[in-house]
C-alpha cells in the first residue's frame, strides 16, 4: 500500500469512516489470516483471532496517531492476541498437528515434475517452520512471507533492530538445522533476501458493540457463524 494512500486511510479511520475500514479490511485480510494461521497452525484459531484483530482496529480506530503504520499495527496486534491465546490455553508449541500448506500456489501451471518437487520441498519447509519456537517462526513470518522490514518487525516484536536481527539470524539457522542442511534453496527468494540483510534499520481483545462493527466484518462473522452451525447439524 502506498504510503500516501496509508495516510489517508488512517485519517478517515480516525474521522470514523466505516468505507475507510472496508478498505484496509480487503487490503489486509488475506495477509493477516495466513500470517496467523502459520503462526498458529490451525485455522479455526486463525479466524477467531483475524476478527478480534480487526474488532480492536474498530474500537481504537478513532485514537489512532496521524502517522501510523497500518500493517505493522495490525500485525502486532494479532501477535499479541496470538500470545494472550498461547497464555490462556496452555498451548503447547511443541505440537506440529493440523499442519497447513506454507506456500500458496502459483498462477502458471508446472509440469508433474515441478509438481511432485513442490510438494516435497512444500513438506520440508512447512514441518521445519512447525517445529521452531513461535519467537522464530513469527520472525520468518513477519519478514520472509508479510515483508515487514527488519525495523518495522523489530517494533512489532518489541525488541529493538539488532535484537530483531539475532534473533532473525538464529531463526533462519534453527530452520536450515530442521531441513537437514542449508535452507537457501527450500525458503522463498523473499524470506531468503530479507533473512540475508544485514541493513540496520498489546494487550487484551476488546469487543466492540454490535451496531459498531462495520457491515463486511459483521457479514464475514456471520457467514463463519453459520458454516459452523450447519457442520454440527445433524
Amino acid at each position: 500500500m502506498e504510503r500516501e494512500t496509508e495516510l489517508m486511510l488512517v485519517g478517515r479511520l480516525r474521522d470514523g469512516d466505516t468505507a475507510a475500514f472496508d478498505a484496509v479490511y480487503e487490503a489486509y485480510r488475506a495477509r493477516l489470516y495466513t500470517f496467523l494461521a502459520r503462526l498458529s497452525r490451525s485455522r479455526d484459531v486463525a479466524e477467531d483471532l483475524a476478527e478480534e484483530t480487526w474488532l480492536r482496529l474498530v474500537s481504537t480506530g478513532s485514537r489512532l496517531r496521524p502517522d501510523t503504520r497500518l500493517g505493522p499495527w495490525l500485525f502486532t496486534v494479532a501477535r499479541n492476541l496470538f500470545y494472550s491465546y498461547c497464555r490462556s490455553r496452555a498451548l503447547d508449541e511443541s505440537a506440529a498437528d493440523g499442519l497447513i500448506s506454507l506456500w500458496p500456489a502459483g498462477s502458471l501451471r508446472p509440469s508433474p515434475f515441478e509438481e511432485a518437487a513442490a510438494r516435497e520441498l512444500e513438506r520440508r519447509v512447512e514441518h521445519g517452520l512447525a517445529a521452531l519456537p513461535a519467537p522464530y517462526r513469527e520472525a520468518l513470518l513477519l519478514v520472509g512471507v508479510e515483508g515487514l522490514t527488519p525495523s518495522e518487525a523489530a517494533g512489532v516484536c518489541e525488541l529493538t533492530p539488532e535484537a530483531f536481527r539475532q534473533r532473525l539470524s538464529r531463526a533462519r539457522a534453527a530452520l536450515d538445522r530442521e531441513l537437514g542442511g542449508p535452507a537457501r534453496g527450500a525458503v522463498s527468494p523473499k524470506l531468503r533476501e530479507e533473512s540475508d540483510s544485514r541493513t540496520a534499520g498489546h494487550g487484551e481483545v476488546h469487543h466492540s458493540e454490535g451496531g459498531l462493527v462495520p457491515p463486511k466484518l459483521r457479514e464475514e462473522s456471520d457467514s463463519r457463524t453459520a458454516a459452523k452451525a450447519e457442520e454440527v447439524a445433524p
